[in-house]
């Protein structure tokens, strides 16, 4: 059963950084994917970025592209978000996810962490 804890969100202005963490333990081979979504008030779950442990594979939804960054530390099995240049409309509870397809539907992701809170100011 592969646990994730998601930190590292909070209140931030329009134009600012925030770099989200997710601490992944239990981890499995069959869990090779880790993604983040995000959801806001009234809406859908929303696809942010997903990337492999593997090889490092990565793609990024259209409305972050440019601006967040995903990455991962092995070692640590850790995965990232960098988000720059942050605007009002990014404002959602972010969740780490893992899961063995390499997928954009939350349906692909087998696990998922509790959730961090990101909120811009504008």
């Amino acid at each position: 059963q592969v646990h994730l804890v998601e930190s590292g969100g909070g209140l931030v202005q329009a134009g600012g950084s925030l770099r989200l963490s997710c601490a992944a333990s239990g981890r499995t081979s069959s869990n090779n994917v880790m993604g983040w979504f995000r959801r806001a008030p009234g809406k859908e779950s929303e696809f942010v970025a997903r990337i492999t442990w593997s090889g490092g594979a990565i793609s990024y939804a259209d409305s972050v592209k440019g601006r967040f960054t995903i990455s991962r530390d092995n070692a640590k099995n850790t995965v990232y978000l960098q988000m720059n240049s942050l605007k009002p409309e990014d404002t959602a509870v972010y969740y780490c996810a893992t899961g063995p397809r390499f997928g954009v539907l939350p349906g692909d992701f087998r696990s998922w962490g509790q959730g961090t809170q990101v909120t811009v100011s504008s």
